[in-house]
């Protein structure tokens, strides 16, 4: 053993025992002294979101990457939301034939009431039936931000690590789901309750899959693309406030101008936004996280509502409140709320639910939002609009009466009804 295996394992003992005594005699320096070991090691983590328009024509490779060992066809597992496929799934299947690739589709449904060990568990067993070559056949997910959570998932668990390439269809899955580093499933009625931090090897950007969504869906997350432009982005704020129903409208295909413009900004910044918080904390080894934002109570509100509310409607009904609550601190004019609830109504999303009006649902979502966080409330509020702020003294009493006052302004920009 080369260099000095004494520093390593300790400082020998004065007299060490002789050498037939010694375990491992000739490998090791051995000392009676030592029964405690601690091992320190880091692995660096790099991984790219990467814009790509036309993702399945032809001429693009992207999801080639890497190549086939020399001599043998390049394979992929395929992870398909039903929704998808039924959409594009014939073009998604030519595009693989066309390259040659030989592949199997996992089609699976995907939303918040089978984001589940169990889903997992049948995407493993027919990944195990397929079969990969783990270092270079990477898992292809194509799907929302609950199919991207799920596969991130089994990619983390399948042969313990098992790289995989992300390709959103949602506008939450470009903007959030899809460019940080956690996987998840449901669990227990809490939400991601089961889950490990495992970025994609590479997240590939394709918005024209944003024209077969619905307009909730594109409302659902316009809504997290707010949580950016009211933590740290003023300009987006501005960009939403003036093109926000433009954006619903054309469903981010640029179909005019001002659009087009509007809609290449919004995704580009509330990306950069989301990156440039994550990077240094990718872990979470701060709790202070900005981008919990519209996230200490709609987890809880989110899963009791289940399936009225889309996960963005959920986040957008906490930042009402939690807006509400930093009006009645001081810390946001009553000018700038206006701004913002007339933004959430601008972008068809609630500021209200009647779950509001359950004090024990939010004093338990609380509770569980501080074990989450090692004992301290860290709750996100806004300073102004573009800015943030923690505070660890919410009272039951404050969030009660920021409650009420939400419960007269926050119905007068509800939004749809979803049924």
């Amino acid at each position: 053993m080369s260099g000095n295996p004494s520093a390593l394992l300790g400082r020998p003992s004065e007299r060490a025992p002789a050498a037939a005594d010694r375990p491992s005699a000739g490998l090791y320096a051995y000392s009676e002294q030592i029964d405690a070991w601690v091992v320190r090691t880091a692995k660096p983590v790099s991984y790219e979101v990467r814009v790509a328009d036309g993702l399945f024509d032809t001429d693009r490779t992207d999801l080639l990457e890497p190549s086939a060992a020399p001599g043998e066809r390049l394979r992929r597992f395929v992870v398909l939301d039903s929704d998808v496929d039924l959409l594009h799934g014939s073009r998604i299947r030519a595009y693989f034939d066309h390259h040659d690739v030989e592949h199997e589709m996992c089609v699976v449904p995907a939303d918040e009431t089978v984001k589940s060990f169990e889903t997992a568990a049948r995407i493993v067993e027919q990944l195990d039936a397929f079969g990969v070559d783990r270092r270079r056949e990477p898992l292809i997910v194509i799907g929302g931000g609950v199919l991207m959570d799920i596969v991130g998932l089994v990619s983390s668990l399948y042969r313990r690590g098992t790289p995989f390439i992300r390709v959103p269809t949602t506008l939450i899955g470009l903007v959030d789901a899809g460019v940080g580093a956690k996987t998840g499933v449901n669990f227990n009625g809490h939400k991601n309750r089961l889950g490990t931090y495992f970025p994609a090897d590479l997240t590939l950007l394709d918005r024209a899959f944003l024209a077969t969504l619905d307009r909730r869906h594109i409302g659902n997350g316009l809504a997290e693309i707010l949580k950016i432009a009211l933590i740290k982005d003023t300009r987006l704020f501005d960009v939403l406030e003036s093109y926000g129903t433009l954006l619903l409208n054309e469903k981010f295909q640029g179909e005019s101008e001002a659009g087009e413009e509007a809609a290449r900004e919004v995704i580009r910044r509330a990306i950069h936004g989301m990156l440039e918080e994550l990077q240094p904390n990718l872990w979470e080894a701060k709790l202070e996280r900005s981008v919990d934002y519209g996230h200490t109570f709609s987890p809880t509100v989110e899963m009791r509502a289940l399936p009225a509310l889309l996960h963005g409607e959920a986040v957008c009904v906490d930042m009402a409140l939690t807006t509400a609550l930093a009006r009645r601190r001081g810390l946001i004019s009553d000018a700038d709320a206006r701004r913002v609830y007339a933004v959430m109504h601008a972008l068809e999303l609630p500021a209200w639910n009647d779950l509001l009006n359950q004090p024990e649902l939010l004093t338990a979502a609380l509770r569980d939002t501080v074990r989450h966080r090692d004992g301290q409330q860290r709750l996100p509020l806004p300073v102004g609009i573009g800015d943030v702020t923690f505070v660890n003294d919410l009272t039951e009493e404050e969030l009660l009466d920021a409650v009420a006052e939400l419960s007269s302004t926050g119905r007068r920009v509800e939004g749809p009804q979803h049924v």
